[in-house]
């Protein structure tokens, strides 16, 4: 089982845990932090096209909030435009990887750890964001571009598929 603090999976029945924990709404809220963050986005990335991934996670997210009765407002619960910002990085390392949906345990077990040492630090955002833009109720509610420093080619890549998102699920 997974343990809140630790940085690396041992076995895929962690991650099984934390995906079917979070899937479930039974995920200990202590187990909820940026390393599950980035794990549930790269499981919904491997298994599904980006555009069901996002609604997948966003929905995901939704209700395991209201499950554990967190609540959204002006300084916490849901952020879009962080959610998304994640999920395009992580889109982006699953495009870098050139993995596939068929990868033996190890390939995997080593895919979320070397996600996780790689993009571990929860305050990369604050690199392309200002704290004022990113911590806006507009930045919480709908994607905003990034004002310190543009994003990476690849990701605007990324990005594009999410407005097709948009327009089809009226958001």
């Amino acid at each position: 089982m997974i343990q809140a603090g630790n940085n690396h999976y041992q076995t895929i029945a962690e991650i099984e845990y934390l995906i079917n924990g979070f899937n479930q709404c039974t995920l200990p809220r202590s187990l909820w932090n940026h390393h599950a963050h980035l794990s549930i986005a790269l499981w919904y990335l491997l298994h599904y096209d980006q555009p069901t991934a996002i609604k997948l996670i966003h929905e995901g997210i939704q209700q395991y909030n209201s499950a554990m009765n967190i609540k959204t407002s002006k300084n916490s619960g849901y952020h879009e435009t962080i959610t998304l910002f994640w999920i395009y990085l992580v889109d982006s390392y699953v495009a870098l990887v050139k993995t596939t949906k068929n990868l033996d345990s190890d390939s995997l077990l080593n895919l979320f750890n070397d996600l996780i040492h790689i993009y571990g630090n929860k305050n990369l955002p604050f690199e392309y964001y200002s704290r004022d833009l990113l911590m806006s109720s507009k930045a919480r509610q709908i994607w905003v571009v990034p004002d310190l420093k543009a994003i990476p080619i690849i990701w605007q890549l990324s990005i594009s598929s999410r407005y097709s998102y948009l327009v089809s699920n009226n958001f």
